[in-house]
């Protein structure tokens, strides 16, 4: 039987996200979020009913359109304009991994009962996560305040039977779904569609999947770089724990205490070494990896802090009877943070393309390109070009987006934070990133196997030979872009617990 997780006012964790998305978990609103919900939508309605006063969104237009009052007999249709007028969405399609991520996050952030939608769009939109009814949405489009509003708009069409999902495997439009399962057509309330639309999902979204996997690359790193150390026949002192104690840096101390742990047993790395020093790329690891940890730490509590918070506008509150206009759409932590999320995660892609290039240099006693023969055979000569077209590329998308911003809706939404750019560039530093890992584990795996009859340490040669059974020693050339889509599969499926 699936487990359940409840959404409520208890925080939700990367490990809660993490496990929702592998496919064995269901959502569920708790009755305590039902409650406030319901609350909410109650006390909302009771205010328009009984005051005419003009407020944001709900009897007014939108942006610069503020001051346009709307009569009450077209409260439903201004909210069902603004979802398809905003539907404006271009570029690739959202990876469906993402989309599952905006549903969950959409409903978390409503279920604090301060967004005033009713209580069926938010249950519609659990029965969508649950069945894997995943709207149709594109990358571009959104300026990353006023809320994601164009991904957001996306995401909201099929609610009322418009734009297209995705069900099973297969495209649809919304309609024939809702249709299919029996499902009624949303009809919208004053302040549903600004609801769905203002707020930071979308950002959110690629946040976490890029920190789900950046905690990931984060331990990888560690098995490969301590994999590429001793095929490089490198020293163990620079890990040693005196040397971190007297710069304390977190990170610092842990990835070098993981390093040396990692290497423990290692026959090549306690051999007497001819060298007195090492290239930067492995003498600094703990210095430049620990960096990134720290960084990606840094970035994974202001996520922590956004994916539980209600970035909408206007916020409804109850309990103080007031409807307050104001701006936790503007994704500007998020933005800032995801600029410092690809600068951390594409050093770790920069100096492992370092230590592939030494690897394959010819020096301490291995051959050119890691082969037997090389003249006739090139070798790993050119995965380390691709490794560098990759690191190249990363450098390019760590152009901060957050440093930008554009005026628009006629100069009110005057300064905007760029955060989906942001977001859609980190993540395609991720996936360059695994790609360059992968180039890094074979050539380490390669060079290993010419220090032998000496072995690495047990846990690492526990990895090297799982990772031989899908990818074997090159003994000749071969089509290596095989080896290399193989070695990617493997470091996103490996189990690293």
């Amino acid at each position: 039987m699936e487990n359940t997780h409840y959404i409520s006012n208890k925080p939700i964790t990367f490990s809660d996200l993490n496990r929702v998305l592998r496919g064995h978990t269901r959502i569920a609103l708790s009755e305590e979020s039902k409650n406030k919900i319901a609350k909410c939508r109650g006390y909302l309605d009771e205010k328009i009913k009984s005051s005419s006063a003009p407020i944001y969104g709900i009897n007014t237009g939108f942006g610069s359109l503020y001051n346009k009052h709307i009569p009450s007999g077209q409260l439903e249709q201004l909210q069902e304009n603004l979802v398809m007028s905003h539907a404006c969405g271009t570029g690739a399609e959202v990876p469906n991994e993402i989309v599952q991520l905006m549903l969950i996050l959409k409903v978390q952030s409503l279920a604090y009962g301060n967004s005033g939608v009713q209580l069926k769009t938010a249950e519609r939109l659990v029965e969508m996560f649950n069945l894997r009814v995943l709207p149709k949405i594109y990358e571009m489009g959104s300026l990353g305040a006023s809320g994601d509003l164009a991904p957001l708009a996306h995401l909201s069409l099929s609610l009322i039977g418009k734009g297209e999902v995705y069900y099973q495997g297969k495209s649809y439009q919304s309609q024939d779904i809702l249709n299919q399962l029996g499902w009624d057509r949303i009809h919208f309330r004053a302040k549903e569609g600004l609801a769905l639309l203002n707020g930071t999902q979308f950002m959110s979204a690629y946040g976490v999947w890029c920190l789900l996997h950046s905690n990931r690359i984060l331990k990888l790193s560690s098995i490969i770089s301590a994999l590429s150390l001793d095929a490089f026949d490198g020293r163990i002192e620079p890990f040693h724990e005196l040397v971190h104690q007297i710069r304390p840096h977190k990170g610092q101390l842990h990835i070098a205490k993981e390093i040396k742990n990692l290497l423990q047993g290692s026959e090549i790395v306690t051999q007497p070494k001819k060298h007195v020093q090492d290239p930067y790329s492995f003498r600094c690891i703990p210095q430049v990896h620990g960096a990134s940890w720290d960084a990606i730490q840094y970035v994974s509590s202001i996520f922590l802090t956004e994916i539980n918070s209600v970035s909408d506008n206007p916020n409804v509150f109850p309990e103080a009877d007031q409807i307050i206009s104001a701006g936790n759409f503007h994704g500007q932590p998020l933005a800032l943070s995801l600029d410092f999320l690809a600068i951390a995660l594409a050093e770790l892609g920069s100096i492992s393309e370092r230590r592939t290039y030494q690897l394959i240099s010819g020096a301490r006693d291995l051959p050119n390109y890691l082969v037997a023969n090389p003249g006739i055979n090139s070798g790993l000569m050119i995965p380390q070009y691709t490794a560098a077209s990759l690191v190249s590329q990363n450098k390019q998308l760590c152009t901060p987006a957050s440093i930008d911003s554009i005026v628009s809706s006629n100069g009110q939404e005057d300064h905007v934070s760029m955060g989906a750019n942001a977001a859609t560039k980190a993540y395609r530093i991720v996936n360059n990133l695994y790609s360059i890992l992968a180039i890094e584990l074979i050539t380490a795996t390669q060079a290993l196997h010419f220090r032998k009859p000496l072995r690495t340490s047990p846990a690492l040669e526990k990895f090297v030979n799982t990772f031989r059974t899908k990818i074997p020693f090159i003994e000749s050339d071969k089509v290596l872009h095989n080896e290399m889509v193989n070695a990617e599969i493997f470091l996103k499926q490996i189990d690293l617990e």
